[in-house]
């Protein structure tokens, strides 16, 4: 049945219009003024609202073993939380459990499929290069996997060395294939780790005094130069100092191909958040920086240094030996607990993909420092164009799929876990005013979230297959 979504305002990256959208087959088929309707049409009355494609987050962790547990938001629970914050379209990760990525790739698969209620992809981290690693990375693209991801830190667990990240920046840029980086000194944190320890320096705080700025800004700059050898494409995920924007910055005016993301928590909380009685709660990698760095962030993101926000989600729970109540059942996951004397041991990690589009509209559109349209570009748009996913995801227009949201730019919230839906015992707005929500979600012409209420069921959402030689932005 076709459904014609009439008097909205239409927003893309590129234009704001007074226009109806009329979906069918799952698909875009007209975005024009005064679409007159058929017989049998589903009409969608969207007056006063705001038609956005749905957002795109290109960075997210579900179900993630790490420090002798498990994230507490699954590919259920994730992309439902997704969903209620009108992200559509979701970009997991796969680990390097073995050098045959390409059963890494199905076993990964076999785990999310049935559960995903969003579209989704995954990027693949290569963690250990061999001959067989170095001669199955190209065969990811028939995977539809078009992006692997190096670490510059954790030694001997993630990190490969320099002239390992080039030889897979070469194999990928020969394949189409987009290298995305983790920029930090794994030599610095080992160091001030061990002496941290040794010093019983434990609390929270010392995670992000044992990752200095410095060593990420180190980092980045090493990884373009490393780009720029190879002549290759790089996007670095999570930045989140200032001088890491001014590297991207310096490495993109000499002709460089690298892009850079950064997230939520870079932009609205500190180091003095991680000093709090409940500290745990912000502790994630990269860590948290000063308020000087968020605003070199937010300058980038004016100036068009940084090219996407994505929200690096990973959820643990707070206080993971008290259950909460989700969907009617008790559940309880091990989480930041496992770390309350020794901050090496708390799980690295924030909730935030069903936060991110309603904060950020808060704090970018309606404070006048953004446009709708820069707003639509950053979070859903460029991510699409990145990495081989648009014009399918990230627009509205003919063709496109009927990924939806319907928002209303004045609906005011007092937001906090009582709105989130992830799964979780704690949420890092709690207690935020919001203005602008979205009110409807719509995948592929199904409605998955109306009213706050949810129509979305495990395994409705689909793997989407990226394209090769995504953009360079």
């Amino acid at each position: 049945m076709k459904t014609l979504i009439k008097n909205g305002t239409v927003i893309t990256a590129t234009e704001t219009r007074l226009a109806d959208v009329l979906l069918d087959d799952e698909k875009v088929i007209q975005v024009e003024a005064n679409i007159r309707p058929d017989d049998g049409m589903q009409i969608i009355d969207a007056t006063d609202l705001l038609v956005l494609p749905g957002g795109v987050d290109a960075h997210v962790h579900f179900d993630l073993a790490m420090a002798g547990t498990v994230s507490a938001d699954d590919h259920y629970s994730g992309t439902k939380a997704a969903a209620f914050g009108g992200t559509t379209t979701v970009i997991d990760f796969i680990s390097q459990d073995s050098d045959d990525l390409l059963e890494n790739v199905r076993s990964h698969r076999q785990k999310a499929d049935p559960r995903v209620t969003v579209d989704y992809s995954f990027h693949m981290n290569i963690t250990h290069l061999s001959l067989q690693v170095e001669e199955k990375i190209p065969a990811l693209v028939k995977e539809g996997i078009t992006s692997v991801k190096v670490f510059t830190a954790y030694n001997n667990r993630l990190r490969l060395q320099d002239g390992e990240i080039l030889k897979v920046l070469r194999i990928a840029r020969d394949s189409g294939i987009l290298t995305m980086l983790h920029a930090e000194n794994g030599d610095v944190i080992d160091l001030l780790v061990n002496e941290a320890v040794q010093a019983k320096h434990t609390d929270p705080i010392w995670h992000a005094k044992t990752r200095p700025a410095w060593g990420a800004t180190e980092a980045s700059l090493r990884g373009s130069a490393l780009a720029a050898i190879a002549d290759a494409p790089l996007y670095i995920v999570h930045m989140n100092t200032a001088g890491e924007v001014d590297q991207l910055q310096y490495a993109r005016s000499q002709g460089v191909h690298v892009m850079g993301e950064t997230c939520p928590q870079y932009l609205f909380f500190s180091e003095e958040d991680l000093a709090r009685p409940d500290g745990a709660k912000c502790v994630c990698s990269p860590p948290l920086r000063t308020v000087s760095d968020q605003n070199r962030i937010w300058r980038g993101l004016r100036e068009g240094v940084l090219q996407t926000i994505a929200t690096d989600h990973c959820s643990f729970f707070f206080d993971g030996t008290t259950s909460i109540t989700y969907e009617g059942q008790a559940i309880a996951i091990p989480g930041k607990e496992l770390g309350r004397h020794d901050f090496t041991k708390i799980p690295n990690g924030l909730p935030g993909v069903g936060d991110r589009l309603p904060v950020l509209w808060t704090k970018m559109v309606g404070s006048g420092e953004f446009t709708p349209n820069e707003f639509v570009s950053l979070t859903s748009t460029n991510p699409a164009r990145i990495f081989g996913l648009y014009p399918q995801k990230g627009t509205l227009k003919a063709g496109s799929d009927a990924d939806v949201v319907l928002w209303d730019p004045r609906k005011e919230v007092v937001y906090g876990c009582n709105h989130a839906q992830h799964r979780m015992d704690y949420n890092l707005y709690e207690g935020w005013k919001l203005r602008g929500m979205p009110v409807q979600v719509i995948l592929r012409g199904q409605t998955l979230v109306k009213d706050d209420q949810w129509y979305g069921v495990p395994g409705q959402g689909r793997f989407l297959a990226c394209s090769p030689h995504g953009e360079v932005l």
